[in-house]
């Protein structure tokens, strides 16, 4: 037997076992002693309460370098911005059309470039900070649900040096079950072009595993819920 008829073997073998839809994490594991258990018991374990699940998401996202802000409305989510805005020198901010965005970024009294059209990719790589919304804040991991429709686009949560996401408390899921589910509920079949899990800011141990942040991206992650 050739080596390309052993190759085209397992591949015919693994096809006789049909893998789990994507996204389908309670799906039962096909074998072994572990048949007929759910694939969530392995997950971490999150709280039931809100509080809990809030508190975990604000220690998870912190452990991974983000920085996270609870505010109690939308007033004082101008008021954080406009500190950091301060601290660091915004000179140009870059965003997208949204409940939260349209109301929050011209308060900010900056140059703001907007993603929902056309765009100049320089300007937007030149821009301080890109500020977003999301679909989700996900407590298991501490991680920002984004897609291309929720974010403004592809680009507008990786050019800027810093990514601020913008959140509601109601958005604040339990798990990566949850997540799935409410991708599939809120875009059915015709799902974004771009969907991500944004986990702390930008980061790589590739050389002699000394952990550098921003090598691919933003790096500074920023969240403010209210």
């Amino acid at each position: 037997m050739t080596e390309r008829e052993n190759i085209l073997g397992r591949v015919r073998e693994a096809l006789r076992n049909p893998a789990p839809a994507p996204g389908a994490h309670d799906a039962l594991h096909p074998t072994g002693a572990t048949a007929g258990q759910p694939v969530s018991r392995w997950l971490p374990k999150v709280g039931q309460s809100y509080e809990e699940r809030l508190a975990l998401f604000k220690s998870n996202a912190e452990g991974l370098k983000a920085v996270f802000h609870l505010v109690k409305n939308q007033p004082e989510m101008v008021a954080c911005l406009e500190t950091i805005r301060d601290a660091e020198g915004w000179k140009r901010v870059a965003s997208h059309q949204g409940q939260l965005t349209d109301a929050v970024v011209t308060e900010l009294n900056l140059p703001v470039m907007l993603t929902d059209a056309g765009y100049d990719v320089n300007l937007l790589e030149q821009s301080d900070v890109g500020i977003t919304e999301c679909d989700a804040l996900i407590a298991q991991t501490g991680s920002v649900l984004v897609t291309s429709r929720s974010a403004g686009g592809r680009a507008l949560s990786v050019l800027p040096p810093h990514h601020v996401v913008l959140a509601r408390k109601e958005q604040l899921l339990a798990d990566l079950p949850e997540a799935f589910e409410l991708l599939t509920k809120r875009y059915g079949t015709s799902y974004p072009s771009f969907i991500s899990f944004i986990t702390g800011p930008s980061r790589t141990g590739d050389i002699e595993r000394i952990l550098v942040l921003g090598a691919h991206g933003p790096k500074k992650l920023t969240i403010i819920c209210f």
